[in-house]
């Protein structure tokens, strides 16, 4: 068995972490902390065996008083984030990436930047979202976002099938059976309905088919 490449383990960690629930706060906000954006990747990235070495190819500092008088230092770093596959160490990908950091001592700034670049190179990498809903929110969410699937060949097959049986049961033009269904979903075309309208609809005329067999047959 071969070997997964880099961009196959790339993208097994992308599809296993699609969101991170911000659990720190601050005074106005709530964000997610490095320990939470590590925390869940790093796992993932020792389960796929790879590595990612951040370097520093550029840096640039100001320095501003506060209003306090207190000497501010801003730190602005240009980096390169390399990801490397540890079964293949050969096999690498860089991506240039941007950090900064603030800090009021002087000694903390280049750390601050790097902290703040890796946990937003991780998030934005990955494409993860960090939103205040708990995560079953949140994925609740995205899938009353997602465009609705609409009904498959088989359950177009099944409903017109049961349409049709209906109108040999109940002796109804299989036209007029087939509107009045529709007209209970607000549709005029089996070939609108969306999959779980097609779902229930199947079980309703399903349902009453059943009882109409067993009026016919007393």
């Amino acid at each position: 068995m071969s070997e997964k490449t880099l961009y196959q383990k790339l993208q097994n960690i992308h599809k296993k972490v699609p969101y991170i629930q911000k659990s720190q706060q601050a005074s106005k906000y709530s964000y997610a902390g490095s320990s939470d954006v590590l925390g869940t990747i790093h796992g993932l990235m020792d389960e796929e065996k790879l590595i990612l070495i951040p370097q520093i190819t550029n840096k640039n500092t100001e320095t501003s008083q506060n209003r306090k008088g207190s000497t501010v230092i801003f730190t602005e770093l240009m980096m390169t984030m390399t990801w490397v596959n540890s079964d293949n160490p050969d096999e690498k990908l860089e991506c240039q990436w941007y950090a900064q950091g603030i800090d009021t001592a002087g000694e903390k700034g280049v750390g601050k930047a790097l902290t703040y670049g890796e946990k937003y190179f991780l998030l934005k990498f990955f494409n993860v979202a960090t939103d205040d809903l708990d995560p079953d929110a949140f994925q609740e969410n995205v899938k009353a976002q997602k465009t609705p699937e609409l009904i498959n060949d088989e359950q177009k097959k099944t409903l017109k099938e049961l349409f049709n049986s209906m109108a040999s049961v109940t002796k109804t033009p299989i036209e007029k059976v087939s509107k009045a269904y529709l007209k209970k979903v607000n549709s005029d075309s089996i070939e609108k309905l969306q999959e779980d309208t097609a779902i229930g609809l199947i079980e309703l005329v399903t349902n009453q088919l059943n009882k109409q067999t067993e009026k016919a047959g007393k």
